[in-house]
């Protein structure tokens, strides 16, 4: 289990390494096309399409890495008064549903991209970036990793779970 554990974290890990990169990509392209628009009056559809392709890939991808980090929102008003075995409940009935959420979005997904792949979709705007089934596919490719990384979730906490009964803390 541990081993399954770690593989998992350290695949999200590099994850959300290559998110880091999109960020900055994301924040040049966005500079490069104010200050083009703004001092030189210059715009390109390409570019701006390709500032909400990056977003969607930050997003997608950087959804697992987030939950992996902890830096999901979680209401911490009733959760800290809660014994530990009742945090435990919630966190395994919290990564259950998101790891359902996460499957249901990856099945419906398919098909969603099958269809853009199958036509060739590309952006309906003259000089717009070829190939949108391509940000397309990062809808269930980003959901499976938020699956994979609640699975991990989970493992992680039977894990600990299991060594803090063993030591006798809870």
């Amino acid at each position: 289990m541990a081993v399954a554990m770690r593989a998992i974290e350290g695949l999200i890990d590099r994850i959300g390494r290559l998110t880091l990169w999109v960020a900055l990509a994301m924040i040049g392209l966005v500079t490069t096309n104010v200050l083009l628009r703004y001092s030189m009056s210059l715009g390109s559809v390409w570019a701006q399409e390709l500032e909400w392709h990056l977003l969607a890939a930050l997003i997608l991808l950087g959804m697992s890495h987030a939950l992996q980090r902890g830096d999901n929102v979680r209401v911490d008003l009733f959760y800290a008064g809660y014994s530990p075995r009742t945090k435990f409940a919630v966190d395994v009935v919290s990564i259950v549903l998101t790891l359902i959420v996460a499957l249901v979005f990856v099945k419906l997904s398919l098909a969603y991209v099958a269809q853009a792949w199958s036509i060739g979709e590309k952006s309906p705007d003259p000089g717009g970036i070829p190939m949108r089934w391509v940000v397309k596919g990062l809808i269930p490719l980003g959901y499976a990793l938020l699956a994979l990384q609640s699975v991990g979730a989970l493992l992680r906490l039977l894990h600990f779970r299991r060594q803090a009964v063993g030591d006798g803390d809870v």
